[in-house]
């Protein structure tokens, strides 16, 4: 039986609301598990303490005879005992997972997280493999159009020797004797009694009379496995593509989990992608801004046309439609666009610099170097 006080052994106030003890207990649980701290006694007495802690307070009679009377209230001749039996009955520390995470029949939340369900009673000791993840890198033009890639990974496979029974071939399971086949041990505390995974077979009720010599009685071994993974057009970074039964093979002939691809798009040196549209930036030359024309630009499908008015600014975004990349669900692609910057020539010519200063004459520019609407929009900001 504990010793210390219920409430510190929880980490609560005494003012605790039901709620705020089921949180307090379910986080304890599951650091001090026996199934996480396997052969750790400090563990499992921590793990039986808070147990027992949970057991008092979240019933209210017993948690208001604990209150009035401390730990003397469940000794045998104590006060303030409620029921006919003296005490408080033991009860199942996983119910209160099940209750949180719906699994009452198996199967559920609480199974999953303690290793694919060990730990129920009479349980066939097979167990759900766990999902492996993989990243993996392609091009915006792989998202763009669609690719298919084959990714090399290691994983827990079924043993060919004992097809994934572990036990050696001829040889078969047993009944536990330290359960008799239930999975679980009860012991008992005074008038406490916990039950717990069975040590011996892990919750499985049976024991390997003579375990596979390849894979020691688990039934699984590392291997290297390959997948072709065919990659929709549309994908972006985070996208999550599933294959199912290719994750770690199940224990005991478990069923096998899932290979989750999770896709990471590289960064491209000519576009920018923004959902399913496309960016760029497209140098041109101050002529053609000043006299228009067509341009040839680059796009992830091959090359597209783009004409450029005369007075084209530097900046001046044009869109061309359906040149991004495509909706994942949906037929439509995005638009890609292109902002023109307007290229200032570095170098000059005699000539080419005797024509732009007759140029700048006839324009005035020696006399007015700055943009009449800038000084108009000046004149008023000084005014």
């Amino acid at each position: 039986m504990a010793t210390g006080d219920y409430y510190d052994l929880l980490g609560v106030s005494r003012d605790a609301s039901a709620d705020d003890l089921k949180k307090a207990y379910r986080k304890l649980a599951v650091k001090y598990h026996p199934d996480k701290n396997p052969g750790d006694a400090d563990a499992e007495a921590k793990f039986k303490e808070i147990s027992e802690a949970y057991d008092v307070l979240k019933d209210e009679d017993k948690r208001a005879a604990y209150d009035r009377y401390g730990h003397a209230a469940f000794t045998q001749g104590g006060m303030g005992r409620s029921g006919g039996g003296g005490g408080f009955s033991g009860h199942d520390p996983f119910d209160i997972f099940r209750e949180a995470f719906g699994g009452g029949g198996g199967g559920g939340i609480f199974e999953e997280f303690f290793g694919g369900g060990g730990g129920r009673p009479g349980g066939s000791g097979a167990a759900h493999g766990a999902d492996l993840r993989y990243d993996l890198e392609i091009s915006l033009e792989e998202a763009a159009k669609g690719t298919e890639k084959e990714i090399r990974y290691r994983r827990p496979v079924a043993c060919k020797k004992c097809s994934g029974s572990g036990a050696e071939p001829g040889s078969k399971k047993v009944t536990c004797p330290t359960c008799g086949g239930v999975g679980q041990v009860t012991s008992n505390r005074g008038f406490i009694s916990f039950r717990q995974v069975c040590p011996s077979c892990h919750g499985a009720g049976q024991r390997i009379e003579n375990p596979c010599s390849d894979c020691r009685g688990e039934g699984r071994v590392m291997d290297s496995s390959t997948v072709n993974v065919r990659i929709p057009a549309g994908v972006a970074t985070g996208s999550k593509l599933r294959s199912s039964g290719k994750g770690e093979a199940g224990q005991m002939g478990g069923q096998a989990g899932d290979l989750y691809i999770i896709i990471h798009v590289k960064e491209h040196e000519l576009f920018e992608r923004h959902d399913n549209d496309l960016f760029c930036e497209v140098p041109i030359k101050f002529t053609l801004a000043a006299l228009g024309g067509k341009i040839e630009v680059p796009t992830l499908f091959g090359k597209g046309s783009l004409k450029i008015p005369p007075g084209t600014q530097s900046g001046t975004t044009f869109r061309l439609r359906e040149q991004g990349v495509p909706a994942l669900r949906g037929a439509r692609k995005g638009d890609l666009l292109v902002r023109v910057q307007i290229e200032v020539p570095t170098k000059l010519s005699g000539e080419q610099k005797a024509k732009l200063e007759a140029y700048a004459e006839a324009c005035g520019d020696p006399a007015n170097p700055v943009s009449e609407s800038f000084v108009e929009k000046a004149k008023k900001i000084f005014k």
